[in-house]
């Protein structure tokens, strides 16, 4: 059975991150994906680094987001190297692109100039705050999207400054919306034969993502969400929300009735009078305090059978141990040149298969090629 996307053909001008997850995407599900980059330098993530590890000479961040892709290095300044890009958009099915606004119309090939030489294509754009705003010459990176958009005062606990995320979350959501509305264009295409345009930028995404905190505070006079103090977790949720330390490490406890949970954990003390909300720091330091005399397990093993909300918390090595992304089939193993690594794979699944390509991410070459007319 053929992927769902099998033909379709992507041409990408986006680079490290938010555009190039939106591709990822599509070349998981089928899309022939050539990245059209930098001549000699190629994609900035061929050399940011996150760590000292290199695969085949480059980073660990280019062969994750663009795994499964094809590339071709050019000048847009060269007549014959932008001649060979419109022979590409020619042919292909979606266009895009991810520079700060007027950057890809100042090269000729804005969504206008595309689609008036194919008015079939689908050309998506991601940018840091849109276009036509104050904010709009701004750098569109992960962090300074975070800082500008609330987010960081929603982590921590109250005594705590703001506390960034510690993953590029606005670009992963600003891809991930990007390829929503790309395919919601490609199946208005086939109903009606029309292409169009789709953008999106990493403000509206992260904010998208606060959209149930966010119509709370608009509905209720504005009024500043207060952190916990104790064991935070959320900032609007009440006790016992939250994350506490045991014995050994740590648990999460989420929504629970607590009364049943006091009882299932074995604290004799009255909640008589209290508020979960307004006393949800007082609450907090009771089940702080008791759930440091036990290790992990043992509260876990009580809360699971007494169908409780909770869970240990984790780190990766006790993710991988588990044997569940494995049993999912979401690690792959991918070579490239003498190099064998492992890489995360697509998270969806369809007609029971996993969807991802298994290819590695493309060498920065010049070579001119029909590559549309060429299989992987």
């Amino acid at each position: 059975m053929s992927a769902p996307l099998d033909g379709l053909k992507v041409v990408d001008f986006s680079q490290f991150l938010a555009g190039p997850y939106a591709t990822l995407r599509l070349a998981d599900l089928g899309a022939d994906v050539i990245k059209i980059e930098k001549s000699g330098k190629g994609d900035l993530s061929r050399y940011l680094y996150v760590s000292d590890v290199l695969i085949d000479g480059e980073s660990t961040i280019f062969h994750a987001i663009n795994r499964g892709k094809r590339s071709i290095a050019v000048d847009l300044k060269l007549e014959s190297d932008r001649e060979k890009v419109w022979k590409l958009i020619d042919d292909a099915d979606v266009v895009v692109q991810n520079f700060r606004p007027g950057v890809i119309e100042r090269l000729g090939f804005g969504a206008d100039a595309v689609r008036r030489r194919n008015p079939w294509i689908v050309y998506g754009s991601v940018s840091g705050y849109g276009g036509d705003n104050d904010w709009a010459a701004l750098p569109g990176q992960d962090l300074l999207a975070q800082a500008r958009s609330g987010i960081m005062w929603l982590s921590g606990a109250e005594q705590h400054g703001p506390v960034a995320i510690g993953l590029p979350v606005a670009d992963v959501l600003a891809g991930a919306a990007l390829t929503q509305g790309i395919l919601a264009l490609l199946v208005r295409r086939g109903i009606t034969g029309e292409g169009g345009v789709v953008e999106t930028s990493l403000i509206e995404a992260i904010t998208d993502l606060q959209f149930e905190l966010l119509s709370t505070f608009l509905n209720d006079g504005r009024q500043t969400p207060r952190r916990p103090r104790n064991n935070p977790a959320h900032s609007y949720l009440s006790a016992p929300y939250g994350v506490y330390a045991t014995a050994d490490g740590h648990i999460a406890v989420a929504m629970n009735d607590l009364q049943d949970l006091f009882a299932c954990l074995g604290i004799n003390q009255s909640l008589e009078g209290l508020d979960t909300f307004l006393d949800r720091d007082h609450i907090a330091r009771l089940l702080n305090d008791h759930l440091k005399t036990q290790p992990t397990n043992i509260w876990i093993e009580k809360m699971v059978e007494a169908d409780l909300w909770a869970a240990p918390v984790m780190d990766w090595h006790d993710l991988i141990n588990s044997g569940i992304l494995q049993k999912l089939g979401m690690i792959g193993d991918v070579q490239r040149g003498e190099q064998s690594f492992h890489s995360l794979l697509s998270p969806l699944r369809v007609d029971g298969k996993r969807q991802a390509t298994t290819g590695a991410a493309p060498y920065l070459t010049t070579d001119a090629v029909d590559w549309f007319d060429t299989k992987r």
